[in-house]
């Protein structure tokens, strides 16, 4: 993809957080953001950053870690860092946006499906955006989709649950 963008002079834009500022907050929550320098501020979404504990996929992610329950302030840390993650990307999107150029965004799955993640940050940035999703999903039938996933994005791909796997 980088390369193709290159050889047609296609803007191609990095949105993600830096991976150290990412794990500053899985290891100490949004807090530990509060005293990076400027610099580092250039990379990351606007501070404060809003994360809604109540959006399906970080409640998952909350209970896959073990819920906050006795003390457990680890998951929601990463809960967060995840938030982070999202809440970034969907402002360097917007940032292209604003510009008047069309975005062809490329994240995994947690990051969108359901509309979450960057879908949600990106509505509440700028309400009037028109984005569209596309994923991935592994079903044993390909003909119908199953009601599970039938949510899950604007487009969404069926594939084999046979099908090799690269994450």
């Amino acid at each position: 993809m980088v390369r193709f963008a290159k050889e047609q002079r296609i803007p191609f834009i990095a949105t993600n957080v830096p991976r150290r500022y990412a794990a500053m907050v899985a290891g100490g929550g949004l807090a530990a953001l509060e005293n990076v320098s400027e610099e580092a501020r250039r990379y990351i979404a606007p501070l404060p950053v809003t994360v809604n504990m109540e959006l399906p996929g970080y409640k998952g992610m909350m209970a896959m870690f073990g819920g906050s329950t006795h003390g457990n302030s680890k998951s929601i840390n990463i809960v967060q860092a995840q938030a982070l993650k999202d809440a970034t990307m969907a402002h360097f999107i917007l940032g292209q946006v604003q510009q008047g150029r069309q975005v062809l965004h490329l994240n995994g799955a947690y990051h969108s499906d359901n509309f979450e993640g960057i879908g949600w940050y990106l509505k509440q940035l700028r309400p009037q955006v028109k984005a569209r999703t596309i994923t991935t999903v592994l079903q044993p039938d390909l003909e119908k989709l199953s009601d599970e996933n039938k949510q899950k994005a604007d487009f969404i791909l069926v594939v084999p649950e046979s099908m090799t796997r690269t994450y």
